[in-house]
């Protein structure tokens, strides 16, 4: 479709870049009004955890529904899609995303929760995920990649999707979603901010799969995520002239763009830093299990949640599971003081001498 644009100034592979950057500055100003983000939901503090929740499944549920529609349309087809396959490598999923759930809790913050975060100020997060580009990037090219291709070695012949019509699949997601989050006390505006953004999902699918499609110059199909994105961002701001932009890229860029032009406008940017070297190796162990655990469970909480999910492949559902499974287990090991999204510790008060 892409040739009947008339953009003869930009190959689709370049109007990709700049249609990723459009979508990032959409995301982060969104997630940095609506503070979405899964580890809020999971470990946030207690009165926030519910709130957070239906803000994240409003999201999930509008990203079923339109990224299905989109297949109903004909306008995209997920069936070579890699959450799609049909020998499922349960073994690297469930270990990856175990691994992404507890690097999450240790991190305050999921990998989309930490770039609107850097976006705003905190260098705190800005470490992190350049701790996380870096080990995603290893477990993909560099030394862990053994470790990935072991693990993935390890299979399931489940055949890739869930079984019977994908409609009503995608119908019983999106209403027991929809349920939740009604329930979930979260304000209307919340939940409408939190439905634009779960917009972008089928909004990124259509644009790389069938807009930016070039029979000469092909485009990946690709949707919101940030794990291999970030590996690549990276790897692109310090060897840019070697190693090309791509879609991802733009949407990283895009990202802390729209955070930023977000917390500058509501007066919420500030800077962070770390406050001690305990909080610090807890932040960069914390990158790094997630840097890892998103590459083996193919995706982040949202490249393979939000918008892995309504790809109805049974490998995002067990890689969001996973993340979830590992949140669950972190935020039972970690101390209570560290809930809160992304802030600082408590600092105890002195004791006058008696």
């Amino acid at each position: 479709m892409f040739e009947t644009l008339g953009l003869t100034h930009l190959t689709a592979p370049q109007a990709a870049i700049l249609f990723g950057l459009a979508l990032g500055v959409l995301f982060g100003l969104l997630a940095q009004r609506t503070r979405f983000c899964l580890r809020r939901a999971i470990a946030g503090a207690p009165a926030e955890r519910r709130p957070a929740a239906g803000i994240w499944l409003t999201a999930l549920a509008v990203a079923i529904l339109g990224s299905q529609g989109a297949v109903a349309a004909g306008w995209v087809s997920f069936e070579a899609h890699r959450l799609l396959a049909g020998d499922l490598p349960w073994l690297a999923i469930v270990t990856g995303g175990l691994m992404f759930g507890i690097g999450m809790i240790l991190t305050r913050g999921c990998a989309s929760r930490l770039t609107v975060l850097s976006g705003q100020g905190n260098l705190r997060a800005l470490v992190v995920l350049a701790v996380f580009a870096i080990v995603a990037h290893a477990t993909l090219k560099g030394v862990l990649a053994p470790l990935r291709m072991t693990l993935g070695q390890a299979t399931l012949p489940l055949g890739g999707t869930l079984p019977g019509p994908a409609p009503l699949w995608a119908a019983a997601l999106a209403v027991a979603a929809l349920a939740v989050a009604l329930r979930s006390g979260a304000g209307w505006r919340l939940l409408a901010g939190a439905a634009l953004l779960g917009a972008l999902v089928p909004l990124g699918w259509v644009g790389t799969g069938l807009v930016l499609q070039d029979d000469f110059d092909p485009v990946p199909l690709e949707s919101l995520s940030f794990t291999a994105p970030w590996a690549d961002a990276l790897f692109f701001t310090i060897a840019a002239s070697s190693i090309p932009a791509n879609f991802g890229v733009g949407l990283i860029g895009g990202t802390l763009l729209g955070a930023l032009v977000a917390a500058l406008a509501f007066r919420e940017f500030r800077w962070e830093g770390f406050e001690g070297p305990g909080q610090m190796g807890r932040y960069l162990a914390g990158g790094a299990l997630m840097g890892a655990g998103g590459v083996l469970a193919g995706g982040c909480s949202v490249g393979a949640g939000l918008a892995g999910v309504p790809t109805l492949g049974l490998a995002a559902l067990a890689a969001l599971g996973s993340i979830v499974a590992g949140g669950l287990i972190g935020r039972a090991l970690s101390d209570p003081s560290s809930s809160g999204s992304a802030a600082p510790a408590a600092r105890p008060q002195a004791t006058p001498a008696a």
